[in-house]
């Protein structure tokens, strides 16, 4: 796989899309987007968001504070890449 800090924003979002479809949706046919929300619509609860958040930092290398784990961060693929993305040197 190619190094990190070469993935375009592209590339994260269906990544990113893939393991929430993956991972957490019961249906994988159901449909959601880039911008779906997946805290507040229940696709993603509180549990579930700390997967993420490991699945994130591992797969980027970055380490994301406590504190900026935040539900809101964390409500669309969109919010998603745009927070990691702020972790990626």
């Amino acid at each position: 796989m190619r190094n990190m800090e070469k993935i375009n924003l592209e590339e994260m979002k269906d990544l990113i899309l893939n393991y929430v479809i993956k991972e957490y949706l019961e249906d994988e046919d159901e449909e959601i987007t880039y911008d779906t929300p997946l805290i507040s619509s229940g696709y993603v609860d509180s549990f579930s968001m700390i997967s993420l958040l490991v699945f994130l930092e591992n797969k980027f290398k970055i380490k994301i504070p406590p504190s900026k784990a935040t539900p809101e961060a964390f409500d669309s693929v969109n919010k998603i890449v745009a927070h990691v993305n702020q972790y990626i040197k």
